[in-house]
């Protein structure tokens, strides 16, 4: 009879909301309960399939914030698969470090925790030496590579790593346990079961080295369906992977294009349509959208002057759809009439045109917005500052991008007709 797992991490239990709006708190409820909920769908399949493990590679938690009630739902969620026969397997990785109740926490035997030194734990499975390695973080920052530290493999053993690392290193990871793929693969484990990239990843090669992302996204920065890893090994040793979803809600970006759209009610359809597709082809419970116009219409100005009202009408429209939400409306519309607006001399126009060429192109301007930007972001917890970028770069870009749209704001406050009732 083959050995099978279920390969999850990443989870983040509890982890607090960053960038979604609270404004609507139906969906802040949705979104603020949908890792516990993806803990339990991970319980849920490894009682469906009736696995013989289910292994964790790190960040269960999501650090310090954790709190008892999370500690005695994740202990609920154990004692589970404690009753079903199902052992746990879990390292600890650099967000579980700093949680203060990782030590505290009791636990059903029948999960196994490692520490910061390396084991091996073999388990005879019908005729099969399965052998699980691991190591924990023992502080939150792991600058070493910590493949020379794990135990060498068990000879004529199926030998199963767990380690939570960024590899070669990843957009919006910091380093942590840095290795070689190809070191890897050449180190004589069968199966490794990593952790710590939010972004799902198959590592091809002699061997099996499988990233599973995380089973719950948490904003629109980790949008698409979230899945987790079934693997069976079967009684030739071969290995098979399935990707099983495991997602509630379901970040995704959608670009609506309202080229040469006149009407206020055509825009408002253009956005459900796009919402009603992009629904269809959703697999998780719930959709969560942040819709993007583009193009040039008419109006342009007045979408911008009335965003809230159009973000109220498209909300509406997505609970007509059900299981739909829409996270944020962003602009990157043009007028249709800007050239011909020049013809006349529009005196507006000509403004927006003078503070995008003269004001704010002036370095002293610039510098000004940057170090306000740069003020905020010091006075904000790390987790809520990946909006303004990741990198000096895409913070740069963030600022440029802050003030072109600022400016058309104006604009659009002073050229745009009052408002109309819909």
């Amino acid at each position: 009879m083959a050995f099978r797992f279920i390969h999850t991490a990443d989870i983040h239990l509890d982890s607090p909301l960053r960038s979604l709006s609270l404004r609507d708190p139906d969906l802040a409820s949705l979104i603020g309960d949908a890792t516990r909920q993806a803990l339990i769908a991970v319980v849920d399949l490894c009682l469906e399939e009736q696995v013989n493990a289910l292994i964790i590679a790190g960040d269960l938690y999501d650090g310090d914030q954790t709190s008892m009630k999370t500690a005695r739902f994740l202990a609920t969620q154990m004692q589970r698969l404690h009753e079903a026969d199902i052992n746990v397997y879990k390292i600890r990785g650099n967000h579980d470090a700093l949680s203060k109740i990782t030590q505290e926490l009791l636990l059903p035997p029948s999960v196994k925790i490692f520490g910061a030194r390396a084991e091996a734990i073999e388990l005879p499975h019908n005729g099969l030496n399965i052998v699980i390695h691991g190591l924990s973080f023992a502080k939150p920052h792991a600058p070493d590579n910590l493949l020379p530290k794990y135990r060498p493999p068990v000879t004529d053993g199926v030998n199963i790593g767990i380690m939570h690392t960024s590899l070669a290193g990843a957009s919006g990871h910091d380093p942590y346990g840095p290795c070689n793929v190809a070191d890897l693969h050449a180190s004589g484990f069968d199966y490794w079961a990593l952790g710590h990239i939010h972004l799902r990843s198959h590592h091809l090669g002699q061997k099996t080295v499988i990233m599973p992302g995380m089973p719950q996204g948490r904003d629109i920065n980790e949008a698409g369906e979230k899945t987790v890893s079934l693997v069976t090994i079967g009684d030739d040793r071969s290995i098979t992977v399935e990707e099983r979803l495991t997602s509630i809600a379901q970040f995704e970006r959608l670009t609506v294009d309202v080229t040469d759209i006149q009407e206020w009610r055509d825009v408002v359809s253009s956005i459900e349509n796009a919402l009603v597709k992009q629904r269809d082809r959703t697999r998780s419970e719930h959709l969560v959208g942040r819709l993007k116009l583009i193009g040039s219409t008419p109006l342009a100005w007045r979408l911008r002057r009335d965003l809230d009202l159009l973000q109220a009408e498209a909300e509406q429209r997505a609970q007509g759809i059900g299981r739909t939400w829409v996270e944020k409306i962003e602009l990157g519309v043009r007028p249709a009439d800007l050239l011909q607006t020049f013809a006349v001399a529009d005196p507006l126009v000509e403004l927006g045109e003078l503070m995008q060429t003269e004001v704010m192109t002036s370095h002293g301007f610039r510098e000004d917005i940057r170090l306000m930007v740069q003020d905020l972001l010091d006075d904000l917890p790390a987790e809520s500052r990946k909006f303004a970028g990741n990198n000096e770069l895409e913070f740069d870009a963030f600022v440029d991008d802050l003030m072109s749209q600022s400016g058309d704001d104006i604009i659009a406050r002073l050229k745009a007709p009052a408002r109309e009732l819909q």
